[in-house]
């Protein structure tokens, strides 16, 4: 037995894939388990803002386009780059147990947000950053970011940043947690929808590989990702809209905080909700719809929202 394990070609994804690679190896350890590394168009396309080089799902359409040819069994994926809707015949076969979904700041010399000095200047790849950052501090700059984890951290000295904002998770898993000066809490900056959770994608008729992936689904997690998803289902939005969600879920009772905002983080829109776990996903819906009912809608329609998912 045999299983081809596709992944993206940075430091942080393959870790994840090892990761995965060897929690089914656990389970399974007469099976052949070998990782395809591939490039994506989210890598090669550095360039440009993410949301005007075409999305987030530049990240994962040259693993899904394998996927569906048979080159792959498995793709692993940071959630938060799975669109909401997946091509036809691919699904999510397994949420995996989520890291630490907060967001952190790199800034070795101020290390807190509190303490960056006005015209203080903060790199991030995220409208979802930027609007959140400059709510709370209107007098930094937010200088557009992009490159692998290592490679945003080495900016802060060559391009001379106060500091930049990056997933804790990631930062986590490449063993880089000492060099994060501050975490922010999730009522300071809401994280992506998925942030802290891997994705395995994988073919919906391929029995085998999914009764495998089951034995890596995390119960919670996976509750906690139908509401959040189901709320950026509804949304849309892309890269270019401001937007965030984060679940938990505990004693039976999903709890949601979501926003969506405008990139100069003068306009926000937020609230929460609470439901019964087994309908998480009617509660991420509902919460999208309160949000627009609220003003969302009119942020949404100012900045186009073509309605696909993402952020990096």
């Amino acid at each position: 037995m045999s299983l081809r394990i596709g992944t993206r070609r940075s430091a942080l994804a393959r870790v994840q894939a090892e990761q995965m690679r060897a929690a089914l190896s656990r389970h399974f350890p007469d099976l052949s388990l070998r990782l395809v590394p591939m490039q994506t168009s989210g890598d090669r396309l550095q360039g440009a803002p993410l949301a005007a080089a075409g999305g987030k799902a530049l990240f994962v359409k040259e693993l899904e386009e394998a996927l569906l040819a048979g080159r792959i069994d498995l793709a692993v994926h940071s959630l938060k780059d799975v669109p909401a809707v997946l091509p036809a015949g691919l699904h999510l076969g397994a949420i995996t147990e989520r890291e630490d979904p907060r967001d952190a700041l790199v800034a070795p010399e101020h290390g807190t947000l509190a303490r960056l000095p006005a015209g203080a200047r903060i790199g991030t790849g995220a409208l979802r950053r930027q609007s959140q950052l400059l709510r709370r501090r209107p007098d930094i700059l937010v200088v557009p970011l992009r490159g692998n984890v290592p490679t945003r951290i080495e900016k802060i000295e060559r391009e001379g940043l106060d500091g930049v904002v990056l997933a804790f998770a990631g930062l986590r898993r490449l063993g880089l947690a000492s060099r994060v000066t501050e975490v922010l809490d999730i009522a300071t900056c809401v994280p992506a929808v998925g942030q802290g959770a891997l994705g395995l994608e994988c073919r919906a008729d391929d029995a085998r590989t999914n009764a495998m992936l089951s034995r890596l689904e995390h119960p919670a997690s996976a509750v906690a990702a139908a509401a959040e998803r189901a709320f950026l289902g509804r949304l849309g939005g892309g890269c270019q809209v401001p937007m965030g969600g984060h679940a938990t879920v505990e004693d039976g009772e999903v709890m949601m905080r979501a926003f969506v905002g405008s990139p100069d983080g003068k306009r926000v829109v937020e609230g929460e909700q609470r439901g019964p776990e087994g309908s998480a996903a009617e509660l991420g819906r509902a919460l999208a719809e309160e949000l627009l009912d609220r003003g969302a809608g009119e942020i949404l329609a100012a900045l186009g929202a073509p309605g696909e998912t993402g952020e990096r």
